[in-house]
């Protein structure tokens, strides 16, 4: 592992894998932060406060890694060596990207449109593209070990939550503007 990655599964208990129980992740976080609650150590000097402090910091850090799917596969990645930004970041595949572009254009236009049906299709479209490359990261990193293609599917994921944001955006927009009568 590269030494500027913190180790996050050890902290919990947990092995490095793609596919944890999320309810045992929720319990050894809490375990943890009971750990290091400030009333647990109120009678303890200044050092000890500061390292339950830093100990609540990255227990805080290491759950909100842990618990997204898209950062625990990117950070998976990492801890083997993978970047996602410039050079040696893999390379996405043609057809993928003709897809976000296409997705990409069906958002802007029902944006424009206000076409929530559509924004809802593509919606439904996109959250089964996710749970495709959900699936393929856990057989990539679990089964496989192949970084190189779980960095990849790691980049793909991001754009799929970057546009299921967005489509959650539209939604919560559309929200505002019904309650505002707007």
């Amino acid at each position: 592992m590269p030494p500027s990655i913190p180790e996050y599964f050890a902290l919990f208990g947990l092995e490095p894998r793609f596919a944890i129980d999320q309810d045992l992740l929720s319990r050894a976080y809490r375990d943890v932060l009971a750990q290091v609650h400030p009333d647990r150590h109120a009678a303890a000097g200044p050092a000890e406060r500061r390292a339950a402090m830093q100990l609540a910091s990255h227990a805080n850090e290491a759950y909100q890694v842990l618990k997204s799917e898209c950062s625990r596969a990117a950070y998976l990645c990492r801890r083997q060596g993978a970047v996602f930004d410039g050079p040696g970041a893999p390379a996405l595949p043609r057809a993928f990207l003709e897809q976000q572009m296409q997705w990409r254009e069906t958002l802007e236009e029902a944006r424009a449109a206000r076409d929530a049906p559509a924004v809802a299709a593509l919606a439904r479209t996109v959250a089964a593209a996710r749970a495709q490359c959900i699936a393929r990261l856990g057989a990539l990193l679990d089964e496989r070990g192949d970084i190189p293609a779980a960095a990849a599917e790691v980049r793909a994921l991001m754009f799929l939550e970057k546009i299921t944001a967005e489509m959650d955006q539209f939604d919560a927009d559309r929200a505002d503007a019904m309650a505002t009568g707007a």
